[in-house]
């Protein structure tokens, strides 16, 4: 099914949209969770090595996680995507009458007069019937199709650049300064890749950011927390 733009040197923000929130939950959950992993313990020990292990293992499971978790989530979507294309070629083949006025009846209901609906149904039909109900009556588009590799590739290598941030830090901040120096580059990540993701997603700059800052924010505080009461890794 093709999708050709009238403007492809301008190509809208909503295609990027299968991409963009696989990396931006990829890269957003992997700042959080080792960042957080790695204050809780170290509010509970303070020992340098195993606040490493814990967030190294952090990194390399959430990794694992989000490529395994995207993959399975995207390809479901993909598979009730194929199902209800294979139901419209189904019904297509059987009834095409009945199928051209329902594609008729989709474009009067978004304003066209009976007339030139009937014409745009009976050309569209006679064109590709079946991308036609595919996009007007399912939805579907090319840009907008799941794709659950690229969806578990992006989630996975965005977890992992993301979450070595915070492992760095703590690697290389002084003893007895790890949480601060986890806290301090983990919210400042944080920011950035708010106002990325909205400079990507062509959103608002400041909203963007501070919802993704305040509930990383949220999430270290509360593992902290538990750290402190608790006097355990966690």
């Amino acid at each position: 099914m093709t999708d050709p733009s009238a403007h492809p040197d301008d190509p809208h923000y909503v295609h990027r949209t299968g991409w963009l929130r696989a990396a931006v939950l990829g890269a957003n959950d992997g700042i959080i969770s080792v960042a957080s992993l790695i204050i809780g313990v170290a509010a509970a020990t303070p020992e340098r090595g195993a606040i490493l292990i814990a967030g190294s293992a952090a990194l390399i499971a959430g990794a694992m996680s989000m490529a395994a978790g995207e993959y399975i989530s995207v390809s479901s979507q993909a598979d009730s995507e194929s199902a209800d294309i294979a139901r419209e070629a189904e019904a297509l083949a059987a009834t095409p009458a009945d199928e051209e006025a329902e594609l008729a009846a989709i474009y009067r209901a978004r304003g066209l007069s009976q007339a030139t609906a009937a014409a745009v149904a009976r050309e569209l039909t006679a064109k590709d019937a079946l991308g036609a109900h595919v996009r007007d009556e399912l939805g579907l588009s090319e840009h907008l199709a799941a794709r659950p590799l690229q969806a578990a590739l992006a989630s996975g290598a965005t977890f992992s650049a993301a979450a070595a941030v915070p492992l760095v830090a703590a690697w290389a901040a002084p003893a007895g300064a790890i949480m601060a120096s986890v806290v301090a580059v983990a919210v400042l990540s944080l920011a950035v890749l708010g106002a990325l993701g909205a400079r990507a997603g062509a959103a608002p700059l400041v909203p963007a950011t501070l919802r993704v800052v305040g509930w990383g924010v949220f999430a270290m505080a509360a593992t902290a927390a538990v750290g402190r009461l608790f006097g355990v890794s966690v």
